[in-house]
């Protein structure tokens, strides 16, 4: 007896990432798309999970915390990118898009087949994830919205401006001390022009 083939939409819909642009409100000299954002945010999650575990006594999953991080911005595939002026305007704003963001989180993990929804709970459903991890994700998330507002600042782009003071601010308050050291010893290099990263050899 044959057995029925099991299909799936779910990395259909994952695959549109790409097409989800970010800083929709601002004029952008380098457009963003959500999937090369949530590389950035895996690969900057990692290492700060490295640097907490070697330098700061951590005992964080490192390969966890990248992989959640890949998955952090899943739901825009349904809900698009929602500004965060918008999402955090007011208080019935910001828990009426948690509450989208909920169904829609339900809605992708039920694309997928039933023998895995159980491996994506904590990678689709934030609550279910280690608070540890999301602490992580969510610094990387920052650190990787400056960098991009620094980029833009350097490509002559005022519109960045009042952004990059703002997660600067909040970056410096982290009490996470893999972020200041993370500010420390990578962001500086971010801003060079090829030749000025080849001069450094």
């Amino acid at each position: 007896m044959k057995e029925t083939a099991i299909t799936s939409s779910f990395y259909a819909y994952l695959s549109r990432l790409r097409w989800i642009k970010r800083w929709g409100l601002k004029r952008n000299a380098h457009a963003e798309n959500v999937m090369e954002h949530s590389w950035e945010v895996s690969v900057i999650a990692h290492t700060l999970a490295l640097i907490k575990n070697r330098y700061f006594h951590g005992n964080v999953d490192a390969n966890a915390v990248a992989t959640a991080a890949l998955y952090h911005d899943v739901t825009e595939v349904i809900t698009g990118d929602l500004p965060t002026p918008i999402k955090y305007h007011s208080e019935q704003i910001s828990t009426a898009y948690k509450q989208i963001e909920k169904q829609a989180e339900k809605e992708l993990l039920a694309l997928l087949p039933a023998e895995l929804q159980a491996d994506f709970q904590a990678l689709i459903h934030h609550d279910r994830m280690p608070p540890e991890h999301v602490q992580i994700i969510k610094a990387a998330d920052k650190i990787s919205a400056y960098l991009k507002c620094q980029a833009e600042l350097k490509a002559g782009n005022s519109e960045f401006e009042t952004a990059a003071e703002q997660l600067a601010l909040i970056i410096g308050e982290s009490e996470q001390p893999e972020v200041a050291f993370f500010m420390k010893t990578f962001a500086p290099s971010c801003g060079l022009t090829l030749d000025g990263l080849m001069k450094t050899y």
